[in-house]
């Protein structure tokens, strides 16, 4: 009986790690809103919806997309260099599925330069300073949330950042711990988050 509740131990613990790691990285700052923006706290539009590439580009664009079909900005902002360099650049590549999706090409602004989450942040601040943006609701995968948002907050001074993860991509579901793929972006996306939530300097 020792025995079997000592393994029933140790899955509790298991679960809860992998239960505060998911929680700890896919901060969504719109959880408990609607589908579209209200009056409620934390539940306003915002000025943007940015989507930044990389991993799942195609999925962070199309919940990008979304929000902004139901309401929840005027602008839609896409961030990233060329993963080819011969080939267009991810923020053009969203800004054409933005395009395709119904969404007016005047409404969309692109950052073409970026290749880290630290120069999404500092590229796209200054389109957000052009445009007197003062807002913004970050999408990206739900792994890379926490470190994105911390690099905004960190190098986007004076824009309000709320966070809003894509739930589930190519890369990332709710069943990442059940794979090798999951715990290898979980656990170093953990540790980089908690390097710059302490003040320290993300090198990788």
């Amino acid at each position: 009986m020792n025995f079997v509740k000592t393994i029933a131990v140790i899955i509790l613990i298991f679960l809860g790690i992998v239960w505060g790691i998911g929680s700890y990285l896919a901060v969504d700052d719109l959880k408990k809103c609607d589908a579209q923006p209200n009056s409620a706290s934390g539940c306003e539009p915002a000025d943007a919806i940015i989507a930044v590439s990389g991993g799942d580009t195609a999925a962070r664009a199309t919940e990008a997309i979304k929000l902004y079909q139901n309401g929840w900005a005027k602008w839609l902002v896409f961030s990233g260099a060329a993963a080819d360099k011969s080939g267009p650049s991810n923020a053009l590549v969203m800004k054409q599925l933005a395009i395709d999706a119904g969404v007016s090409p005047s409404s969309i602004l692109i950052e073409e330069q970026s290749e880290t989450t630290k120069e999404n942040a500092e590229e796209t601040k200054s389109i957000l300073d052009q445009h007197e943006i003062k807002s913004v609701i970050l999408v990206t995968s739900a792994y890379h949330e926490r470190r994105a948002t911390l690099e905004f907050n960190k190098r986007a001074l004076g824009i309000t950042v709320r966070s809003h993860p894509v739930a589930t991509d190519k890369h990332w579901s709710k069943l990442w711990w059940l794979t090798a793929t999951g715990w290898s972006l979980a656990i170093p996306e953990f540790f980089r988050s908690l390097v710059i939530s302490t003040g320290g300097i993300d090198r990788s």
